[in-house]
């Protein structure tokens, strides 16, 4: 059933000489004798009466019959009682009502009133009707004094409500109070702005044909007044003859936009300013497809379109089952997260450090803030920063050619939202290469919590609320972001995964998912915890996941071959079926780890992929003590050679190093790779150990790996990446790791599972790295018994070989 419409009983107010439109407010002169009655019998500051127009004689009584009809449901404030008795008071009108029926009460009209609402109208049928009234309205202002030059610019920013702008029409256009009241009357917006369009269009042709009998002044105008009369001519004789001006259409549709979004007061006013200049240019002006664009990015800016729930509304469960849905370990960078959106629920917004997810590639970087979007119930914006300028950042101005707004904008604009989880990607990597700008500076005023409020874009030039969005931050290097934003930042760190960890996001993330998207089902293959194994020590040895999809993705195309030929079954993969389609095992046993050799070391280093092995070789052979480095090595690391080289000539008696062998005998360091760059303080341990072992003829044990600076004095310091390190150390099925005992406190953040697999040795000085991995025994007696032999019959050789001497010089020499 219909809902009842509701009745209100109001004093009803008759009007002679204007009529009060909804949403507008005038001052009125009351003299009538009822409305004063009503007046004095209501003493309310705000006093809510039914303003009708009497369509009786002015001088005559009112006829309560006559005032059933449509009025304003009106407030009366500001009393002024003037000489004479009369009140001037101001009159708010706020909506339309219908009176349905009128008595007088007390001296005055009181009438019940229900509410009544207008019907819509087409909107492309309005957008035409508005046009040709602004087409009319601007020749008419042209043309007749009481129609101001303003009035259709004011119009023009009304007509997002097209019966409030058939309303403002008949109040700026000086209707009749009959015209006015028929205005009033219409429930049918559609008929309303035709009724006004009649009018005017009547008004301007009433004006043509006064025009007609007239003669033409004779006048020699100027060229300019002649352009401009012939253009006021060709705008009236297109409103007379009804043609719509595809301008005036694209203005009116444009302001309408406007007024029907839900913009920010500054922003709708350069809106209007910008359709007003359109208006101007004219539409095939290369000026107006400027205008054009800029006044799209405006209205496609979301400025007040927020899809989440405010910062301190934040659900930390939601986002943590999200993570551990989407993700399988990692809980370290899982709690750093969800610790820095707990700060964010308590204090209710959103300022603080930006996080920085910093890890080698295929770790899970960009799963973990997918994960964090899809917890908050966040769009996710990602803005590549490699190689990107200061105008790529925030735009350029628009007097400047090409200009375009910058990618925080775009991306704003693309998820459609002003609270997107916005990602910084590859953060690390920003002004690097050649860029225009300073890009640096241009994020960091961007993201500094003062000024992210009020983010401007140089081409969009109007102030955005960027606080509202969660920044977060990726990188592969965190000391290689640009020192003043990484102030801004705080680290979380992925080191990588262990194999075991592999195995296990194998079997529980990657394969039902890439089985399904290789057309198959579950039963078609069969993976057991050794395939899974070999497959992630064999053929997948990198810190992140990258290379074991890349090899289940084979497996699985050669399976779906198969299948789509027909073959049914279940396929078991055992070594021999993934050596046939994968080839032999990409990593294998490296002489380091199947055998102890002399001056061969294994050091761990890092690198933005992650934790690796750094095999060092040192080889001495004769010749005149001087010290080779070869590799792609940078400046620390040639120092750090130099260092062991002198450390070793130090410890020479310990050794057991003869000191004539430093003067004869050449050594070679090289680090192999040499097309990947290296560099750091970090090898000095393994340098170290390289040098002694080769001199004192000492094999390094095969299953130790270590890590370290080492001063002059041989005193071992600290460094960083212990995670990383240890992990390729695990990966690569090393046991044993040496370590600077002031990094002991670092193996919190080592693997559980990874620290009870591994022996550590925490040294702080040298000696203790020899003690521990230079093997002592027999063999290396042997071994140096047999270089001093063979020196012997060097020198005899070198001896027998030398020109003879005269009898002389032999007597002086003996």
């Amino acid at each position: 059933m219909p809902r009842a419409k509701r009745v209100d009983t109001l004093p009803v107010m008759p009007l002679r000489s204007t009529v009060v439109y909804p949403s507008a407010a005038m001052s009125v002169q009351i003299g009538m004798e009822s409305t004063l009655a009503m007046l004095e019998a209501h003493q309310t500051d705000a006093l809510e009466v039914v303003t009708v127009v009497d369509p009786g004689d002015s001088e005559g009584p009112v006829d309560p019959r006559a005032l059933e009809k449509i009025g304003v449901r009106s407030r009366i404030t500001d009393r002024l009682y003037m000489p004479g008795g009369s009140v001037q008071a101001t009159v708010q009108g706020l909506r339309r009502v219908r009176i349905r029926t009128v008595e007088r009460q007390d001296g005055h009209f009181v009438g019940q009133v229900e509410e009544i609402h207008e019907k819509e109208p087409d909107p492309a049928q309005v957008e035409d009707t508005i046009t040709r009234i602004l087409s009319a309205l601007e020749a008419l202002a042209a043309e007749v004094e009481r129609i101001s030059d303003e009035v259709p610019a004011v119009l023009r920013m009304n007509v997002g409500k097209p019966g409030r702008f058939a309303d403002l029409v008949a109040t700026l256009s000086h209707f009749t109070v009959t015209e006015k009241d028929e205005v009033l009357q219409r429930l049918d917006v559609g008929s309303r702005l035709r009724f006004v369009l009649r009018q005017l269009e009547g008004e301007l042709a009433h004006l043509r044909e006064r025009e007609t009998g007239e003669p033409a002044p004779e006048r020699k105008a100027r060229p300019r007044e002649q352009a401009t009369d012939l253009r006021r001519r060709i705008k009236r004789l297109q409103a007379e003859l009804g043609q719509i001006d595809p301008a005036e259409r694209e203005v009116v549709q444009l302001l309408r936009r406007i007024e029907t979004m839900d913009l920010p007061p500054h922003v709708g006013s350069r809106a209007r300013q910008e359709v007003d200049r359109l208006r101007s240019a004219g539409i095939g002006s290369p000026e107006a497809e400027d205008i054009r664009t800029y006044v799209d990015w405006l209205l496609h800016m979301p400025w007040e379109h927020c899809a989440a729930v405010p910062a301190g509304e934040i659900d930390l469960d939601a986002v943590r089952a999200a993570l551990d849905e989407r993700l399988l370990g990692l809980e370290e960078p899982k709690e750093r997260l969800l610790d820095d959106l707990a700060v964010a629920r308590l204090r209710g917004d959103l300022q603080g450090p930006i996080p920085c997810i910093v890890g080698p590639p295929d770790v899970g970087k960009s799963s973990l803030v997918t994960a964090v979007a899809e917890g908050l119930g966040r769009a996710l914006a990602r803005i590549e920063l490699r190689g990107r300028g200061e105008a790529d950042l925030i735009g350029t101005r628009r007097t400047q050619r090409d200009a375009r707004p910058g990618k925080i904008a775009g991306a704003l604009r693309d998820n459609g939202v002003c609270d997107p989880v916005l990602v910084l990607d590859e953060v690390d990597l920003v002004g690097v290469g050649k860029v225009e700008g300073d890009p640096v500076e241009a994020l960091e005023e961007a993201l500094q919590w003062e000024h992210r409020a009020a983010f401007v874009d140089r081409y969009l030039d109007v102030a955005f609320d960027l606080s509202r969005a969660v920044v977060l931050a990726v990188a592969q290097d965190f000391q290689r972001i640009p020192r003043d934003l990484r102030e801004m930042m705080v680290e979380i760190r992925i080191a990588g995964y262990t194999p075991e960890e592999k195995v296990a996001i194998a079997r529980h993330k990657l394969l039902p998912r890439m089985i399904d998207e290789h057309g198959l089902r579950p039963e078609d293959v069969r993976f057991d915890e050794g395939t899974l194994y070999h497959l992630v020590r064999g053929y997948a040895r990198d810190a992140g996941l990258e290379r074991t999809r890349r090899v289940l993705a084979a497996l699985l195309r050669t399976r779906a071959r198969s299948k789509a030929e027909g073959e049914e079954g279940t396929w078991g993969f055992e070594e021999g079926r993934i050596e046939h389609i994968l080839g032999p095992a990409r990593y294998v046993a490296t002489p380091a780890e199947s055998a102890p050799e002399v001056g061969v070391v294994t050091g761990l280093a890092w690198t933005a992929a992650g934790g690796e092995l750094l095999f060092i070789e040192a080889l001495r052979m004769a010749g005149t003590g001087r010290l080779i480095i070869t590799g792609y090595l940078g400046d620390v690391m040639r120092e750090s050679v130099n260092a062991a080289y002198s450390y070793v000539r130090s410890r020479a008696t310990e050794l057991r190093i003869p000191d004539d062998d430093f003067g004869k005998i050449d050594v070679h360091v090289h680090f192999p790779v040499g097309a990947v760059p290296k560099d750091g303080p970090s090898a000095g341990v393994a340098v170290t150990l390289a040098v002694a072992s080769t001199l004192s003829g000492l094999p390094v044990r095969h299953d130790i790996a270590m890590t370290g600076e080492v001063t002059l004095r041989g005193k071992v310091l600290e460094v960083g990446g212990i995670k990383e390190k240890v992990l390729a150390a695990y990966r690569a099925g090393i046991r044993t790791v040496i370590l600077p005992a002031g990094n002991e406190r670092d193996l919190r953040e080592v693997p559980e599972e990874t620290r009870e697999k591994v022996a550590f040795h925490f040294v702080e000085r040298m000696d203790e790295v020899l003690s521990l991995a230079l093997i002592q025994g027999p063999k290396s007696e042997r071994a140096r018994a047999g270089r001093k032999s063979t020196r012997k019959k060097e020198e005899r050789k070198k001896d027998e070989d030398a020109p003879p001497r005269s009898e002389k010089r032999a007597a002086r020499e003996r």
